[in-house]
């Protein structure tokens, strides 16, 4: 099974619309057709943005959807890299794919480094699907 961790603007665009690879991805998750791994970080990132009022989803998918995470996903305590990033709050995204070799799937290419392993979520759904 496919192993990866899910940037926070792949799970708020799965949850704002039904439709596009990300909701693919979200659907995916809650189906156990790949693997998510995390941390308390990540989590917490997850829970900060996911709540903000101005995105306006519904309290209980986004607790049934944390609680999919934690039930189901494998958390890690990543190495923490040297690397240079744009935006310090991504590192956990990026140290957390790259101590365990697995796909960061996001749509912001430009705050990470150019990797084999950071993919679309276009891509990641063809892999999954």
């Amino acid at each position: 099974m496919i192993n990866a961790v899910l940037d926070t603007n792949v799970i708020v665009s799965g949850l704002l619309s039904a439709h596009g690879n990300p909701a693919k991805i979200v659907n995916a998750l809650k189906d156990r057709r790949f693997n998510l791994l995390y941390n308390d970080d990540i989590m917490l990132e997850y829970r900060d943005v996911l709540f903000r009022t101005k995105l306006g989803l519904d309290p209980k998918d986004i607790n049934d959807l944390l609680e999919e995470i934690t039930k189901t996903g494998f958390p890690v305590i990543p190495e923490k890299s040297s690397i240079p990033l744009p935006d310090e709050d991504d590192r956990v995204f990026y140290d957390t794919a790259k101590t365990m070799n697995v796909y960061l799937v996001t749509g912001n290419f430009k705050h990470f480094p150019n990797d084999s392993l950071i993919i679309s979520p276009v891509a990641f759904a063809e892999l999954i699907y």
